[in-house]
């Protein structure tokens, strides 16, 4: 039996290597400008809650099945964050009275699931979460979907390439309350087989609506319902608030010229148990990556939980994970080079003072400058740098230290010049753009 410990990272997560690392940065960077731009504000939270934080309203299958859970020394039952959502609401419902409302917050939390890991989905993922509480309008939907909007379409993301899918909890209860009469056991499992509607076949389908206790009439009317577009519900629901927000949304994200990219369709439920209003999902249009990249939607009671005023907030979460699959397959992924941009060689152990010396000028003036430590040959420092990525290098030897002179190459031309050290940083400011 080899005692050798395993180089591979614990199942369903990351290494990120330097290369991994910028790609991530660099996306986290620009989700952060897009929301800013909309005035949200960054938090954070503890990685660990109280695990009856996550039971109280987190779906039964996360809680049940996908939930990292254990007992501290303290025998306290705790959890790792499987989501971020009921730690804002604890946060919120903390300091509820001392918030300027409405509050936009957002954070990109490291999240944990037990999940059987597979494309777009794996046990340890980053989310970036949007949430706008203290709005009870579906102006808060309006905003919360324009910011998912134009996040993709900062990516670089075309009009074709994603649909914003949108429906109402209200609506699907006054359906199953006030239509098809379900008690309270069918109303759940009916709405888990709605969730899973566009994954199965039709006759798997009715076969979780049969089990559910439905009878073929209650199915026709389903399926009549889930065919029907917005403006023929009423004839099958009547009245309902759900509809009349459902129309007052699409108002507002028509008359900004986003109902392209906005559809209804009553199939959008949402796992989770905390949602009470307009619930959406973002889907992927490419034909190699057709899938729900993330969603959210309105949770008025979440806050309330803990003791406190009720204050209605409405938020969504962004896997990276999916949205990486996303930009791949849309080839929107960049090309990110290291950020080193000068490589001060080493020329003989005598030189290191000098050259360590140079390396610490260039920094000062702001320029990102690595330096050879130990002497080796010159052909190797500029493969080197040239495998990092890093474009200019610049050498100085005993003779050229004695003339006041130094030599840059770059090798992006392969062009090399001798150049006074006095007129070093300037030239390779103009060098670098």
């Amino acid at each position: 039996m080899s005692n050798k410990l395993s180089t591979q990272p614990y199942k369903g997560t990351r290494d990120f290597y330097p290369e991994e690392q910028r790609l991530r940065e660099w996306l986290f960077a620009q989700l952060r400008r897009s929301v800013s731009q909309y005035g949200y504000e960054p938090y954070d939270g503890p990685m660990l809650e109280p695990f009856e934080l996550y039971a109280a309203k987190t779906g039964e299958e996360i809680v049940n099945e996908q939930l990292y859970s254990f007992s501290d020394r303290g025998d306290r039952k705790v959890a790792m964050r499987p989501e971020m959502t009921p730690t804002l609401a604890r946060m919120v419902a903390a300091r509820a009275n001392q918030l300027a409302k409405p509050i936009r917050w957002f954070s990109i939390p490291n999240l944990w699931r037990y999940e059987r890991p597979q494309r777009g989905r794996l046990r340890e993922h980053w989310q970036l979460n949007v949430d706008l509480l203290g709005v009870e309008g579906v102006e808060a939907e309006a905003e919360v979907v324009q910011v998912a909007i134009d996040l993709l379409r900062n990516l670089g993301a075309g009009p074709t390439d994603f649909e914003v899918q949108i429906n109402h909890r209200q609506l699907m209860n006054d359906l199953f309350d006030k239509v098809l009469k379900l008690s309270p056991d069918q109303t759940q499992n009916v709405a888990k087989a709605i969730d899973k509607r566009a994954k199965i076949p039709v006759e798997s389908f009715h076969e979780l609506l049969t089990a559910a206790g439905c009878s073929q009439a209650q199915i026709d009317t389903l399926e009549k319902f889930l065919a029907s577009p917005l403006l023929e519900i009423p004839a099958i629901c009547g009245e309902s608030e759900g509809f009349k927000a459902l129309c007052r949304f699409f108002d507002i994200v028509n008359a900004l010229g986003l109902g392209p990219v906005c559809r209804f369709n009553s199939s959008i439920m949402r796992g989770f148990d905390y949602y009470t209003g307009i619930v959406f999902e973002i889907y992927d249009q490419h034909p190699d990556n057709r899938r729900a990249l993330f969603g959210g939607g309105r949770y008025d009671n979440l806050v309330g939980m803990f003791g406190g005023a009720q204050i209605p907030g409405v938020g969504f979460g962004m896997g990276d994970v999916t949205l990486r699959d996303f930009l791949d397959v849309h080839g929107l992924l960049p090309e990110l080079a290291a950020d080193t941009e000068v490589l001060v060689g080493l020329f003989s152990p005598e030189m290191l003072v000098p050259s360590q010396q140079m390396a610490r000028h260039l920094r000062a003036a702001g320029l990102k400058v690595e330096a050879v430590l130990q002497p080796q040959k010159l052909a190797k420092q500029f493969q080197y740098a040239d495998k990092k990525g890093i474009p200019l290098v610049v050498m100085v030897g005993p003779d050229e230290a004695a003339a006041g002179l130094a030599s840059i190459k770059d090798l992006r031309s392969g062009q090399q010049v001798s150049i006074s050290q006095s007129e070093l940083l300037a030239r390779l400011q103009v060098m670098l753009g």
